[in-house]
């Protein structure tokens, strides 16, 4: 870990994330707090597989009428 300087912490004051560019490599980081990486860092993991989420994702479309017969016709305007 390192600390930021004042032109670093004032970056990061902004309304969005901060990004720093590594000038050997090139590579761009985007810099957030903590707390909000703690927030997402579920959603970055690649261990998940959205194939679980299909039947929930149907039981919503279900709750909202998308298994209606009406929604299968097309309307002519």
């Amino acid at each position: 870990m390192f600390e930021l300087t004042a032109t670093q912490r004032q970056e990061l004051s902004g309304p969005e994330p901060a990004r720093a560019v590594d000038p050997e490599t090139k590579r761009t980081y985007v810099l957030i707090a903590s707390e909000q990486y703690e927030r997402i860092k579920g959603l970055l993991q690649d261990d998940s597989d959205l194939r679980e989420a299909y039947p929930l994702m149907d039981q919503v479309a279900a709750e909202e009428g998308w298994n209606d017969p009406e929604m299968d016709r097309q309307r002519v305007p």
